[in-house]
């Protein structure tokens, strides 16, 4: 990669591009960013699975594999600024925790409400808290 090309990649707001050199290495970072952004996009549906996590692994494996898919998940108009805040400022925006925290309420009782048995109940409750707890300690901007 040229001067140039390392100076406009760092240049962009957010960006943490810096691709390997190794074209394997490269589609290694590549696979394993599509796996990652396939778990994201589960997790957007199933109660138990993270999204954001999953997202922000794919940006990662995305600016060290693929210039072109990096730059299309930061210019994803829901992950895009999600991304970029959290690599910015490692924080998260305030309404983006509140959205969290909403969808997680609503993904946790209908869950809870759909299980037969206490234990599972208690079980989501207890992981619900967690996930709470968690959200809750990442800081807010």
């Amino acid at each position: 990669m040229s001067d140039d090309e390392q100076q406009r990649n760092h240049s962009q707001p957010g960006s943490l591009l810096s691709l390997h050199d190794s074209p394997v290495v490269r589609a290694i970072y590549l696979s394993v960013g599509f796996l990652a952004l396939f778990l994201g996009a589960i997790g957007a549906f199933l109660p138990v699975l993270p999204t954001t996590p999953f997202i922000l692994l794919a940006a990662a494996c995305f600016a060290r594999g693929s210039e072109h898919f990096h730059r299309k998940l930061l210019e994803n108009r829901i992950a895009g600024p999600i991304i970029i805040e959290w690599q910015m400022y490692r924080s998260i925006r305030r309404q983006v925790k509140h959205w969290v925290y909403l969808l997680m309420g609503i993904s946790f009782s209908s869950s809870m409400f759909i299980v037969p048995e206490i234990w599972q109940k208690m079980m989501l409750l207890g992981i619900g808290l967690i996930l709470v707890f968690f959200i809750w300690r990442i800081p807010a901007r």
